[in-house]
């Protein structure tokens, strides 16, 4: 415990959540080694201390330490900062340049956001790791390099794996041991340490009064989410030192500068934790729609094969039970439609014709599912062939909207797409 707070006030580190001192002591143990290391946490919770400590508690020590923003460097020159370039290597290479791997030979390099680099990028610095060899750009000569990779990431790596953004084998290789780092909203009880910390910090530098907190602001910011981490705490620090005259503040001011209501969703990407992102939401929701489309064609073939089924076979022949499933098959949502009235009417001034004709007026259209089809007013013999009313249901709503199809298909409740190809299958195109 003395060597964990020795290394917190050497490095400024705050704080005595559970999770945190683990992320330290892991540093501690595998800093005399030279295994590569891979610090997981969202952006602004203080990875950067991670590679300092082990560095300064390695054997490296004396040795060049290098920290290199994969994410801020462009991709187009990424490999001549990271394995240098020779003369004319590209254009406005005018003089041959070291690399960050040759510059830090024999020390530790950290790489922050190594989930932005470039695929290029990857096989050679997978190469790095695994024979410590690289070429200069522009360069057939192969050098060697003795460097120790830190590497850290807010990405969820195992996500940007299936993406196809990150190499699986470099993945692997750079977690050889993985330090996580927890969130600001799981360390509650360092929120307040941390604001005090910050308010002596800003109160010293801009020679002000140190702001102070009541119990009703603790509570405040302890109920927020920081999704921007400690660096989003220590910039509303200094913005309040700077702007606030009264130097207590309480619940009703910090709003001001947070209100509850603005806070954005806070989403965990770390490996393994089962955070969820928009991709996922939508993924889940093209699944989603994928099953309700295969089911209402399930329920159309259905009712197509049972009214072949009631034609073939007359109403009369039908057992209680098939009735009963026919019904639930064509029922619509007011009423149950039995199997007999699909071929027989209520209506007394209605005639059966035979087994597969019947006498319909416009109270038949709920069996074809349209409801502005024009029907004359006079009874008319109609066919029960599928395919036949299928066709002149497409016919009439064409002749309807005088051939436009656009709203013939939203007429006919399908899609122009289905509409176009309807159209070719029934040779109407004339």
């Amino acid at each position: 415990m003395t060597e964990l707070q020795s290394i917190k006030n050497r490095f400024g580190i705050i704080g005595n959540f559970p999770a945190l001192n683990r992320a330290i002591e892991k540093s501690i143990q595998v800093a005399p080694t030279d295994i590569s290391v891979l610090v997981i946490g969202e952006s602004g919770v203080g990875k950067e201390h991670i590679p300092k400590i082990i560095h300064a508690e390695s054997k490296r020590k004396h040795q060049p330490y290098i920290v290199v923003n994969c994410g801020a460097i462009p991709e187009g020159t990424i490999d001549s900062e990271l394995f240098g370039h020779e003369k004319g290597a590209f254009t406005g290479a005018t003089t041959t340049r070291k690399g960050y791997f040759e510059v830090a030979d024999g020390g530790t390099i950290f790489l922050d956001e190594v989930g932005e680099l470039p695929l290029q990028t990857q096989v050679r610095l997978l190469r790095v790791l695994e024979s410590g060899e690289f070429m200069k750009v522009g360069s057939s000569q192969i050098q060697k390099t003795n460097v120790r990779i830190v590497a850290a990431t807010n990405v969820n790596m195992m996500r940007a794996i299936e993406d196809g953004r990150f190499r699986e084998d470099l993945y692997y290789r750079l977690n050889t041991v993985q330090i996580d780092m927890p969130p600001l909203r799981e360390r509650k009880g360092d929120i307040h340490l941390l604001f005090r910390k910050f308010a002596i910090d800003f109160a010293e530098k801009y020679r002000m009064p140190e702001l102070q907190l009541t119990d009703d602001g603790v509570k405040y910011l302890e109920s927020y989410t920081f999704p921007g981490n400690i660096r989003q705490l220590r910039n509303l620090v200094e913005q309040m030192t700077v702007v606030e005259q009264n130097r207590t503040i309480n619940s009703t001011k910090l709003a001001e500068y947070i209100p509850m209501n603005a806070q954005l969703p806070a989403v965990i990407s770390r490996p393994g934790n089962g955070g969820s992102t928009s991709s996922d939401f939508n993924s889940e929701r093209e699944i989603m729609y994928k099953i309700l489309f295969d089911m209402r064609s399930d329920i159309n073939d259905l009712k197509s094969l049972t009214s072949e089924l009631i034609k073939n076979r007359g109403s009369q022949n039908f057992s209680n039970q098939e009735k009963d499933l026919i019904g639930k098959v064509f029922k619509t949502e007011n009423q149950q439609v039995a199997p007999s009235s699909l071929l027989y009417f209520e209506n007394q001034n209605q005639v059966v014709q035979n087994p597969t004709t019947i006498i319909t007026d416009a109270t038949d259209d709920y069996e074809n599912g349209v409801e502005d089809i024009d029907l004359e007013e006079e009874p008319q013999v109609v066919s029960l062939s599928l395919i036949n009313n299928e066709r002149d249901l497409i016919v009439k709503a064409l002749e309807k909207h005088k051939g436009r199809r656009n709203r013939a298909a939203e007429e006919l409740g399908i899609s122009q797409r289905t509409l176009y190809r309807k159209i070719k299958q029934y040779n109407l195109e004339d």
